[in-house]
């Protein structure tokens, strides 16, 4: 079994001149736009096809950047047209990619992209170099892991590389802040080390084996995963706002009203705000109010990183709601 270090009961901010550190998926996403999905055997034509950088990791990565956070990624690409790209990207957006790889023995990360006409997606993966950030790559970005304000976390690379970032973060009293997506167990041994598990309705519900569909629901599934160690659970809802559980108790905020284009990127922006108002002290229910605002400018533009907005943008309708939740 995994063992961690004792908890230092750590402050994501409590060294805010050191950047967030995201480990996790680069991806290219290939998108299709259809007016609906199609039946099983059946050939639908789409309304248009598109490329765009992607990868839950990168994704959130660049949503930490626009909002206001240094930040360096960790992860894998191939040595192909996509990886470049990929790095590219990074580059443009002032994230610090001395770790991320690139690898010949596998393609760089794809994900298949359909959006129906309600903005509502489904995303087929394939991992490619996602898969080959392994232990020995998260050990070789220890330093880094240990100099963060916060790390940021997924599932779409290998568990035991989660298991291992987490283990050198607590070691070092840098907070973990986990989105495990996909959802799939985990160790034991892990979720104590988790400071903040950020989760949506179907991801709650599968890791707690409670139905999820509302607000008040998200909370007994908040309460179960909670727990099992994670200091703060927060679960999002889509349309129907973010609830979140804690030790000062429980809490929900109503989402902004907006009409969806594409939600493709939404939760991941959600994340990336989130860090940087932890990283700049913020209080849990500012870095929440940070985080619907900026996904719900996302979900109104097409792409998954082309969607996610800068700091500058969230005013007027997309401000952060107050701390009270008041409009």
């Amino acid at each position: 079994m995994d063992t961690f270090p004792p908890s230092t009961t750590p402050d994501p901010g409590a060294a805010t001149d050191r950047p967030v550190v995201v480990i996790g998926s680069l991806n290219m996403d290939l998108v299709v736009r259809v007016p609906r999905m199609p039946s099983a055997g059946e050939t639908l034509t789409g309304d248009g096809f598109e490329t765009a950088p992607g990868g839950k990791g990168a994704n959130q990565a660049v949503a930490a950047a626009r909002l206001g956070a240094p930040v360096v990624m960790v992860g894998c690409v191939g040595r192909d047209a996509h990886g470049h790209e990929l790095l590219e990207g990074l580059a443009a957006d002032g994230i610090g990619a001395r770790h991320v790889e690139t690898r010949a023995d596998a393609p760089t990360g794809v994900a298949v992209i359909v959006v129906e006409a309600d903005g509502q997606n489904r995303i087929v993966l394939a991992p490619g170099a996602n898969a080959r950030l392994d232990v020995e790559a998260v050990e070789r970005a220890g330093a880094t892991i240990a100099a963060a304000s916060l790390i940021v976390m997924q599932l779409e690379v290998p568990l035991a590389s989660v298991v291992a970032a987490a283990r050198h973060a607590r070691a070092a009293g840098v907070p973990v802040l986990l989105n495990p997506a996909p959802a799939q167990p985990l160790p034991d041994a892990l979720w104590p080390a988790i400071d903040l598990l950020v989760v949506n309705e179907s991801e709650a519900s599968q890791l707690s084996g409670a139905p999820v569909v509302d607000a008040a629901t998200a909370l007994v599934a908040a309460g179960a995963l909670r727990a099992r160690g994670p200091r703060v659970v927060i679960v999002t809802l889509g349309a129907l706002g973010v609830a979140w559980l804690d030790e000062q108790g429980a809490c929900a905020l109503p989402a902004h009203a907006v009409p969806a284009v594409d939600t493709t990127a939404a939760g991941d922006t959600f994340i990336g705000a989130l860090a940087v108002a932890l990283r700049e002290r913020r209080a849990l229910r500012e870095a929440i109010a940070l985080g619907q605002a900026a996904s719900a400018l996302c979900v109104t533009r097409r792409g998954a990183q082309p969607s996610i907005p800068w700091r500058r943008e969230l005013v007027g309708e997309f401000a952060p709601r107050s701390p009270t939740g008041a409009a």
